[in-house]
């Protein structure tokens, strides 16, 4: 969430920077200054009602070594109403701060001067493109009636065990998966992240430090009875590791990449566009992960965008790059590229990846901090991408790999395969 200095200091700044998004952010910045103004004003009557409360006490404490106790015992009801006042305003004090910390919750990050203006995808500004687009047989098939024609994805059987958006991948089809998993994990840590294994549910704080919550809590999965959420991506619990966290300015950069099943629930979801793989409840994403010093996110970011191209390169998946637009941003992000590849087959660009800084917004949320060379406490930045997420490069792969002998399996997945064609 935005830091409140920030908020204090900067209202007309924001409010034009929001703009972008295509948000009126006025009314609630204004919000947010009344509540903060409310909350310091109760945090000082409650400082001087407890400072009162403490100097009387002591002065009973003498009356009463003096043998003064009439006077002390007038005192001790004093005191007693100081306590009750106390009492009242530490209620009206924490009331005030979660009110406070919800009203900042539903503002979003500001977006970067090099986010385009614009109202949706469609605005979104292609940046690079990369990769000969194929020519198919004119024969060729979408990637759904080729998993079926080659018996290596069944939907109809994942709608059977659990619903629609949950596929069984079979045979080779499975072998690919699991070969993109590992070559995704081998490239992440060949660059320098350190592989995690995190849990598959988090808890309600969780999604909150990461901005989940209360932004999408209706795509995710909620188990009621433990108060727990699926996670919608790896990038919620390996974020979280810092939660809390006061970490060495020595220690930057934090890189981090961990393979794990996704959870969402797309509501609303539906027309020819969410066909196949293109949109699922259940999937398989890489993730990397990048905790910053503030001055270097940027040129962090910058590298983790070269490293994804290097993957769909090695891959010779066709490829373009999007910078999204303020309407197209999501909650958290304050600069996003978009990668999508392009599906042959469907004669459409299909998202694989987003790579977003956060810059200190989910940072503050987490509590997520350093100790600069001065020993003073500051607010790191958190930046993370998918490398890649799977249904679509499985996509794009038997899509563009597809010939009338069978499926060719890209040069570079062959070792991890342990064939090179699906026929």
């Amino acid at each position: 969430m935005l830091q409140l200095q920030v908020v204090r200091e900067e209202k007309d700044k924001i409010i034009t920077a929001l703009q972008k998004r295509n948000i009126d952010a006025a009314p609630l910045l204004e919000k947010v200054l009344q509540l903060d103004e409310k909350r310091r004003t109760t945090q000082s009557l409650l400082d001087n009602t407890l400072a009162e409360s403490n100097k009387l006490s002591k002065e009973i404490g003498m009356l009463f070594k003096s043998g003064k106790a009439q006077e002390a015992n007038v005192l001790k009801e004093k005191t007693g109403s100081l306590k009750e006042d106390s009492k009242r305003l530490s209620e009206e004090l924490n009331t005030a701060a979660k009110e406070l910390q919800d009203v900042l919750y539903q503002i979003p990050n500001i977006p970067n001067d090099l986010v385009p203006a614009g109202n949706s995808e469609d605005d979104n500004e292609e940046i690079f493109k990369e990769g000969d687009i194929p020519t198919l047989d004119p024969n060729a098939l979408p990637h759904w009636e080729l998993a079926k024609k080659y018996d290596i994805i069944d939907f109809e059987l994942g709608v059977k065990i659990t619903g629609a958006g949950f596929p069984v991948y079979k045979g080779k089809g499975a072998r690919l998966q699991r070969a993109l998993i590992a070559y995704f994990l081998d490239k992440n840590t060949e660059a320098g992240y350190t592989e995690m294994q995190v849990p598959l549910l988090v808890n309600e704080a969780s999604g909150y430090g990461t901005g989940q919550l209360p932004d999408k809590e209706g795509q995710m999965y909620h188990v009621g009875a433990d108060d727990l959420y699926l996670i919608p991506t790896a990038e919620v619990p390996v974020t979280n590791i810092f939660r809390d966290v006061i970490i060495n300015e020595n220690d930057f950069p934090i890189c981090l990449t961990g393979y794990t099943p996704c959870f969402r629930r797309e509501a609303g979801s539906y027309g020819a566009h969410v066909r196949g793989l293109n949109r699922l409840h259940q999937f398989d994403k890489v993730e990397i992960v990048r905790i910053e010093h503030p001055t270097n996110s940027y040129k962090a970011l910058d590298g983790m965008v070269a490293h994804v191209k290097t993957i769909l390169k090695d891959l010779q998946l066709p490829y373009r790059i999007l910078r999204l637009c303020g309407g197209d941003l999501g909650f958290t992000s304050a600069l996003t590229y978009d990668f999508e590849v392009f599906s042959t087959a469907q004669d459409r660009w299909l998202e694989i990846s987003s790579v977003s800084n956060f810059e200190a917004f989910q940072a503050n949320r987490l509590k997520l901090r350093y100790k600069d060379e001065n020993g003073k406490t500051q607010l790191a930045h958190t930046l993370n991408g998918s490398s890649l997420a799977l249904p679509r490069v499985l996509a794009g792969i038997l899509e563009n790999y597809q010939t009338p002998e069978g499926i060719k399996i890209p040069d570079v997945l062959v070792p991890y395969c342990g064939f090179d064609i699906i026929d």
